[in-house]
């Protein structure tokens, strides 16, 4: 009789260990972790595509003060570039911007303002053989040309993120959790491709 007790009491610890061990393991297993997961996921991706867009922010001014030395007569192209760099620098960012619609979309207008002068800007620079050949320009546009391409490999990252994010709220299970667990997570904006930087600017010589 004793040892039934004892036989007893050794199963008790054993199947609360099983119970832990199941629902740790169902927790990881369901998805309920998903979408915070992917929610840091795509805020990480934001920041570096911030980080990328103020290191070209950086680079804007000695751009411009460098061209001015050689082709200070292409006054328009220069004040473009400037006030596009304004608008980028001085619009404040929302802590909710990656759900507010308007915010998002009036940050990448404001980009892709800057985009386009700064394309416009190389174009024009064409024109001035002695800038081309000038150390200081080579560099600047060579850490521009580094800046641009990272800045499309933020972007390309965010974009996944996001769209992993948003399809993990829409779509069972990710959705049961959104309602029961996370019922703040909300849809994430995303970059789409603007016509006005895609078309290169026509510059006539």
């Amino acid at each position: 009789m004793n040892q039934n007790l004892i036989s007893k009491k050794k199963t008790v610890p054993f199947s609360s260990i099983f119970m832990i061990t199941f629902l740790a393991i169902f927790v990881q297993s369901c998805g309920v972790n998903n979408i915070p997961t992917y929610d840091e996921d795509v805020k990480a991706k934001w920041s570096q595509i911030l980080n990328q867009y103020q290191r070209r922010a950086d680079l804007v001014p000695m751009l411009v003060n460098t061209v001015k030395g050689y082709a200070a007569h292409e006054k328009s192209v220069l004040v473009e570039v400037t006030e596009a760099r304004a608008k980028v620098t001085q619009t404040t960012i929302p802590a909710d911007i990656l759900t507010n619609k308007a915010a998002f979309a009036q940050f990448q207008q404001n980009q892709a303002g800057l985009s386009g002068a700064l394309s416009k800007l190389m174009v024009v620079m064409e024109k001035y053989p002695d800038l081309k050949a000038n150390q200081n320009f080579l560099e600047l546009q060579s850490q521009l040309e580094g800046t641009e391409n990272r800045i499309s490999v933020a972007r390309r990252d965010y974009i996944a993120a996001v769209q992993k994010y948003n399809t993990e709220i829409r779509t069972f299970p990710g959705i049961i959790w959104k309602m029961i667990v996370h019922k703040d997570a909300l849809v994430k904006e995303n970059f789409t491709a603007d016509d006005s930087v895609k078309k290169a600017p026509e510059v006539k010589f």
